[in-house]
């Protein structure tokens, strides 16, 4: 996958994974990282999946409906290249917390849907549940914090509340932030993750 490794200053520290949202590149959430952590790894990654020559990480069939088959099979993908990463670039495989944005946030979310193991924290902008009626690997200890809008056309109110509840259920400790704008990436609610980083 194609990808931008930057080595931080402390290796205590966990490794900031960067998913963008559709159409984005690995480019676009390296500001983020800087204002979440700069001492951490940053590993930014550009999903392999075009639509109508715009990057995502995974196909979807309509507005707001994922192709699950293409879903399944791009987080097991991208599961493999954390494992190739933290061993290329020899950092802690247990230690990798996702920041991603929308279209990254749902494969973030899916990540932990999917593979116990795969991450130990996730900051997720404006995403949505990636799967329903299925069963969640046991997320005890995890963080999570979700930053969704109150007026967001994209991503219902709805589909937070659900992401929340479902989390919770599998154990992880989830924080819930409310916007009241749409689906747009704010500072505000960077910063506010930032805040529950650092906490």
């Amino acid at each position: 996958m194609k990808h931008i490794f930057k080595k931080g200053s402390n290796p205590s520290k966990p490794t900031l994974l960067l998913l963008h949202g559709t159409g984005g590149t690995e480019q676009d959430l390296l500001p983020l990282a800087e204002i979440i952590d700069i001492y951490a790894n940053v590993l930014s990654v550009r999903g392999n999946v075009l639509e109508n020559g715009m990057p995502r990480f995974f196909r979807r069939l309509a507005e707001g409906v994922f192709d699950e088959e293409d879903l399944i099979f791009r987080t097991a993908e991208l599961n493999d290249f954390l494992d190739e990463a933290a061993e290329k670039y020899e950092f802690d495989r247990h230690n990798i917390v996702a920041i991603g944005y929308s279209n990254g946030a749902n494969i973030a979310a899916s990540l932990m849907f999917h593979y116990q193991a795969a991450l130990k924290a996730a900051i997720l902008h404006h995403p949505m549940v990636p799967r329903r009626g299925i069963d969640l690997p046991d997320l005890s200890g995890k963080q999570v914090f979700i930053a969704a809008g109150t007026n967001d056309p994209i991503c219902p109110a709805q589909e937070s509340e659900d992401l929340h509840s479902l989390l919770e259920s599998a154990g992880a400790n989830v924080t819930l932030h409310w916007e009241g704008h749409g689906h747009q990436l704010t500072m505000t609610e960077v910063k506010a993750a930032a805040a529950w980083y650092n906490n």
